[in-house]
């Protein structure tokens, strides 16, 4: 599903984004991304989305490469790709139902198909009920579940969530969580970058630790660091 082999991203004010990183992520797995803030998780979601480019490596995404893909073609690329953030990123003048129907507006999906799956998604989260409230109207948990439906809503092959707690509360971060788990037990393959210390070490699912740009960890059944 991705590989990185030998990837370093460099910038022009000689910030090392990333050093020399090689991993590889099977489709299906479930993945913790951690470490330290600027240790280069975000660098690496970009990488992946094609939002940048490595300086030097190579980064193949469901088998193609990154580096050579043409530019017509990343938007294929980012149909497969749902992506999460901590800040939500909802269109506040629109309802739940049409911010999930958004996404699937700007792919060229047709009102009988998007009638069909934003339903479909907003009960997969809890919120069929909610459809036509606006984001100032719900909880953050809940404006979570509404972009985690976005996110899901053209069926992508891979979830990819940047601190998708970072704004809520534990018991509401749990919630959150076990909806990444079932969206992996029907097939997708989930990565989440995360300071969530406890969700990390409870869950012992597989963990990449970046620090200062470089892998320093890959471990199957990880928790978040190491006792020093």
């Amino acid at each position: 599903m991705i590989q990185f082999f030998n990837v370093s991203k460099f910038y022009p004010n000689g910030v090392k984004a990333l050093v020399g990183a090689t991993l590889h992520i099977e489709k299906g797995e479930f993945v913790f991304l951690v470490g330290p803030s600027g240790a280069g998780k975000s660098t690496l979601i970009k990488l992946i989305f094609r939002e940048e480019l490595p300086t030097k490596g190579q980064i193949y995404v469901g088998g193609r490469s990154i580096i050579r893909m043409k530019r017509r073609d990343v938007p294929h690329l980012r149909r497969q790709i749902g992506m999460v953030f901590q800040d939500f990123r909802l269109l506040p003048d629109r309802t739940v139902f049409e911010n999930v129907a958004f996404a699937m507006q700007v792919v060229g999906a047709g009102p009988q198909e998007i009638k069909r799956r934003v339903p479909e998604v907003l009960e997969l989260v809890g919120l069929k009920e909610r459809a036509q409230m606006y984001p100032r109207q719900l909880s953050g948990g809940e404006q979570q579940r509404v972009a985690i439906a976005r996110a899901l809503v053209n069926k992508p092959t891979l979830l990819i969530a940047d601190e998708p707690t970072g704004n809520l509360d534990m018991d509401t971060s749990w919630e959150i969580i076990n909806y990444f788990q079932e969206i992996n037990r029907r097939g997708t393959t989930v990565l989440i970058a995360t300071h969530a210390r406890e969700i990390v070490d409870t869950l012992r699912q597989r963990v990449i630790a970046l620090d200062r740009g470089r892998v320093v960890r890959d471990e199957h059944q990880g928790v978040y660091a190491h006792a020093t």
